[in-house]
């Protein structure tokens, strides 16, 4: 599976309100009962991979390719890569700053 043209507009649409991916993994991708999406550290790849055969044990429903297509799980991933990651870059913080010298 190589990167396929993207558009977060519609990874949006279908995580908000498709397949309700919310509802799990939080409109920020980082709360809910579900997995941190936010930041992502898997490859467009190994996430498409991921949703259509999650791992046993694994609460994540899966997701075969007839019911969600690689296309539509790359605008997925595109829009999760697009969301912001909420913490803070330790080196803005003074504190933590000082305590890394």
């Amino acid at each position: 599976c190589s990167a396929m043209a993207q558009s977060a507009d519609n990874g949006k649409i279908l995580f908000n309100d498709k397949f309700m991916c919310y509802t799990c993994h939080g409109y920020s991708g980082q709360n809910g009962p579900g997995a941190r999406l936010v930041p992502m550290k898997m490859t467009q790849e190994g996430f498409i991979n991921y949703v259509h055969n999650p791992p046993a044990p694994n609460r994540m429903p899966s997701f075969s390719a007839k019911v969600m297509s690689d296309a539509e799980l790359a605008d997925v991933y595109a829009y999760i890569k697009s969301l912001p990651d909420s913490a803070p870059d330790p080196k803005t913080l003074p504190l933590l700053r000082d305590l890394m010298k």
